[in-house]
């Protein structure tokens, strides 16, 4: 659907401007906006423009006609891949998706010639004067997520635009991905998942973040001083979260039991700083991500793979490995940390400032499983 610019129409007329049901409903959104309207029945996503029937002014604006929110200006006309962001609460979601939308702009940017900038009006100011702001300006960590709010919150959508060599040159790969933050108190109960995360109905993929220090023997093996996570009624152990969200997904893709789900799942390992003293030498999780080539290494994602699938093990959390062999079609395991530091005791980040160890390695394996980024053979 279309919203009216509010200007004045070629046939002198005006249309008023008043509160949107659907924005006000769904987002709390009350200020006065020109009406929405359908541009008939040969609309397609790819329609650029339509007449407005009131006014007569010609309107770019499109919307989506459920939510009436401004889609993206190429949406349509390019990939679009919604990549659903869950876990546990404590897990450091939010933290996370700052700092992988950070890096994707910055030096991932740089080293995959790629362009990530804000799809929408939203999303440029929610995502700079909300999550940036707070975490690289003041230093301070955002506060946890509000549980069941979702109708309220409105997903990050960013375009990312890559070069892609093919046949006929090289040309410029368009992808339009889109972020969700979810409470993690949404993954306690069945039915708030299926209340609360029914995007994951519509993922493209998905990036399961856990953290390890929730697992019995990986807080045995933390660092000393590492202040280890709460253990309350609102926090789950990763392989109860695991299953809830496997439930939804076989019941939203309609799977039988002995059907693996496709979907593709970058299951990461957060606040893995917290127990690089305990690995081995030569462990692959001690070594920085090749960054000299503009492709996802394959090989040396494999060897995090079966590294952090090792650890699983010593940690208590085999179970993991265990419901991701038996009902996933495509994996893979990851170790990362995304403030590359423990926070101070007032929930501060650390005074040597930000920095993360492979955050964007999930995000990279997912765009190279959906075709948008080229990778090794691996």
């Amino acid at each position: 659907m279309f919203r009216c610019t509010g200007l004045l129409g070629p046939n002198g007329k005006r249309c008023e401007a008043k509160r949107d049901t659907a924005l006000s409903g769904r987002f709390r959104m009350n200020e006065a906006l020109p009406p929405v309207f359908s541009p008939g029945s040969l609309a397609t996503s790819r329609r650029m423009s339509a007449c407005c029937p009131g006014c007569g002014g010609e309107s770019t604006q499109r919307i989506c006609p459920h939510c009436h929110s401004q889609l993206p200006v190429h949406f349509g006309r390019v990939d679009s891949r919604l990549i659903a962001l869950i876990g546990a609460k404590g897990t450091g979601k939010t933290i996370y998706m700052t700092v992988l939308l950070h890096e994707l702009m910055h030096s991932v940017g740089r080293r995959f010639d790629a362009a990530v900038v804000g799809s929408d009006d939203h999303t440029r100011s929610e995502f700079s004067k909300r999550y940036e702001e707070m975490l690289y300006r003041q230093n301070v960590l955002p506060a946890t997520t509000v549980p069941g709010q979702a109708e309220l919150r409105r997903p990050l959508v960013f375009k990312v635009s890559l070069d892609r060599s093919g046949l006929f040159g090289t040309r410029d790969r368009h992808t339009i991905t889109s972020f969700f933050d979810t409470a993690g108190e949404d993954l306690i109960t069945k039915q708030s998942v299926d209340l609360n995360v029914r995007y994951l109905r519509s993922a493209d993929g998905i990036i399961l973040l856990l953290d390890p220090l929730q697992m019995r023997g990986a807080r045995a093996a933390a660092r000393p001083g590492v202040r280890l996570p709460d253990s309350d009624a609102k926090t789950d152990h990763p392989v109860n979260v695991l299953a809830r969200v496997t439930e939804v997904l076989y019941e939203a893709h309609g799977r039988g039991p002995n059907r693996r789900l496709e979907i593709p799942v970058a299951v990461a390992m957060s606040k893995i700083d917290a127990l690089r003293d305990g690995f081995a030498a030569g462990s692959p999780l001690l070594r920085e991500p090749p960054a000299d080539q503009p492709v996802f290494d394959q090989a040396d994602s494999l060897a995090v793979h079966d590294h952090v699938r090792a650890l699983l093990h010593e940690w208590e959390g085999e179970q993991i490995d265990q419901i991701m062999r038996k009902h996933y079609a495509s994996y893979r395991y990851f170790g990362l940390s995304s403030l590359g530091d423990s926070p101070t005791a007032d929930n501060r980040v650390d005074p040597r400032g930000i920095h993360p160890y492979r955050v964007a390695d999930p995000f990279l394996w997912l765009l190279s499983r959906l075709n948008a980024l080229p990778s090794t053979k691996g």
